[in-house]
Order: C-alpha cells, then sequence, then structure tokens
C-alpha cells in the first residue's frame, strides 16, 4: 500500500497522502494513527524496530493558516458552478465536465475566472469556438472570480479504497470522483 488517508483533526477526510510522508508526520508527533494494515515497516536496521503500515492518521491540531484568493483549477470552476452546466443547467459528475471559454480563445478570451465556465460536453461542442449568442445558446450563470468555496473534502471512486478507509470516507460516494 502506498496511499494513506489523512484525516483532519475533526476526523473528516483531508486528503491522500504517500505512507513514506504519513510515517514522518507519525514520528514527529503531527498525527496519531488511527487504523493499519498488516504490512510491516521495518523503521530502524541497527534496532530492528517494525511497525505496522498506516492507513489512515489523523492529524493532532486543527489546520490553520493565512486565508488566501481561490485558486484557478477545473475542480474549482466547477465547483462554483455546483457541478452544473452553466449552458443547460444539467448537474453532472465531474467526468462529464469540461471548462469553456465564455469568449473564444481565437477572440481574444483569456483562462480566468472572469471567462470560464463549466459546461457538459454536448453544449461545449454546440457552443464550439464561438460566443454564446453566436452559437444561439444562452449563458445561465455569469463566471466570477470567487472569493471562496465551499469546504469540499477529496473525491473517492468507491471502487478504489481500501477497505480500512471505508469508515471515513463513506459519506463521500454520493457523487464520487477521485480529486
Amino acid at each position: 500500500m502506498s496511499r494513506v488517508l489523512l484525516l483532519n483533526s475533526a476526523f473528516a477526510p483531508h486528503k491522500v497522502i504517500a505512507w513514506e510522508h504519513a510515517i514522518t508526520m507519525i514520528y514527529t508527533h503531527k498525527v496519531e494513527v488511527i487504523e493499519t494494515t498488516d504490512e510491516v515497516i521495518y523503521t530502524s536496521p541497527s534496532t530492528g524496530e517494525i511497525v505496522k503500515m498506516p492507513s489512515v492518521v489523523r492529524l493532532c491540531k486543527p489546520i490553520t493558516g493565512m486565508k488566501r484568493a481561490v485558486k484557478f483549477s477545473r475542480v474549482n470552476v466547477f465547483t462554483r458552478d455546483s457541478f452544473r452546466c452553466c449552458y443547460c443547467g444539467s448537474q453532472k459528475r465531474m467526468s462529464e465536465l469540461n471548462y469553456d471559454h465564455v469568449l473564444p480563445r481565437h477572440l481574444g478570451g483569456r483562462t480566468v475566472w472572469d471567462n470560464i465556465v463549466a459546461a457538459c460536453y454536448p453544449c461545449n461542442s454546440k457552443k464550439s469556438n464561438r460566443t454564446p449568442e453566436q452559437a444561439g445558446m444562452k449563458l445561465l450563470k455569469r463566471p466570477y472570480k470567487p472569493k471562496s468555496l465551499p469546504l469540499v473534502g477529496p473525491r473517492f471512486d468507491p471502487k478504489d479504497i481500501p477497505p480500512e478507509w471505508a469508515t471515513w470516507v463513506t459519506s463521500y460516494f454520493q457523487d464520487s470522483e477521485v480529486a
């Protein structure tokens, strides 16, 4: 196993990390081990110390930090638009959405918050490299730069999670995708 589920201090899934990172965090007392696998790790050849492979770890302290601007990314655009196509309004899974330049790039449109919307593949194809007006389509939601996004944990594909994680991620299966 090379992946470890990292929970925040309130036991909610935060992200998936490499097992090596988890071991470092354990020894620096940043996390506590919640679940292990049957695999073992030899931590020191000289002492022969072995530990069980962590599968789920929890941060000892709450996550704090500076408030920053929302990073522009595909998943953040979809989150801002509530995973809905901004042309037909249908809610889709992440794999069924693409992002669309409202003002196409060949007409000077840039890849920025104020020019990108979530679009399903049929609407994106219908609009093609035209403006919504040229394509005879109505934009249901104007793009904007968000000040914040709703707090969303990592997304998981139920077929791709280790059994040790099941207790901690079952509430995240509604519209699952691997983040």
